[in-house]
């Protein structure tokens, strides 16, 4: 079993979790961060999950972690392998029938945002997405080396079908939410949430790309997770 295998959101770049991969491998875990194949037409949620198995060998894993669109991978994974825990991250959390791109709409995140930057004072009309709601609080080194990067691509394929399953899968889920999420908030999620998955998520600092605002923190917040399986290191 792997320890923990993250699981991007969209845009599919497994670099968004290498600060919190190099923490976990740091404190000797085994870990799987996934590259998605976001940039191709033809990828949608089942070649997403494929994608997933693929790299992860054929072994099963304690942690399953999905950010953002990657709850919708998640469930699916965990379908198909022996997984312990889910962990949703400032995540998408899907309802049968609806396809991502509906989820927007349904969940009303939108309107949520827009009333959220005006409760802060921010304007939602001119504000910059990348900037002012993604990377408002990752580090200015962090911010530079993604920014080198490029974004990376991401299609339409994921969103456009119907969420394939009928019923989330019979593992132990945590969701994880950044308070300062501008993008998702907070209060929004917890509606989202508690309808959609009949639990409480649980709240850390930090907005949107946790993991590369916060890595530190939020490996032990998933070492933490891990270790209510018990065995832990």
């Amino acid at each position: 079993m792997h320890d923990f295998v993250l699981i991007p959101g969209a845009g599919g770049d497994g670099w968004y979790w290498h600060l919190v991969e190099a923490e976990l491998v740091r404190r000797g875990y085994d870990v799987v961060a996934v590259t998605l194949p976001a940039g191709d037409p033809d990828a949608g949620l089942l070649e997403y999950t494929d994608t997933v198995l693929t790299a992860m060998g054929g072994v099963g894993t304690d942690v399953l972690v999905a950010q953002s669109l990657g709850g919708f991978t998640a469930p699916l994974v965990a379908g198909r392998t022996e997984v312990s825990m889910i962990v949703l991250l400032n995540a998408m959390t899907p309802k049968s029938g609806e396809s991502p791109g509906q989820w927007w709409e349904s969940t009303g995140s939108q309107q949520a945002r827009a009333e959220q930057a005006q409760r802060e004072g921010r304007s939602f009309d001119t504000e910059d997405l990348v900037a002012d709601v993604f990377f408002h609080d990752v580090p200015p080194e962090v911010t530079a080396e993604a920014m080198r990067r490029g974004a990376p691509e991401q299609s339409d394929g994921p969103f456009v079908l119907p969420y394939p399953t009928t019923q989330w899968p019979d593992v132990p889920t945590r969701f994880l939410q950044g308070a300062e999420d501008r993008f998702f908030p907070i209060e929004f999620q917890r509606r989202v949430v508690t309808e959609r998955l009949g639990i409480e998520l649980d709240e850390m600092p930090g907005g949107h790309l946790a993991a590369l605002s916060q890595p530190i923190l939020l490996a032990d917040r998933l070492q933490a997770y891990r270790a209510e399986l018990g065995g832990d290191r």
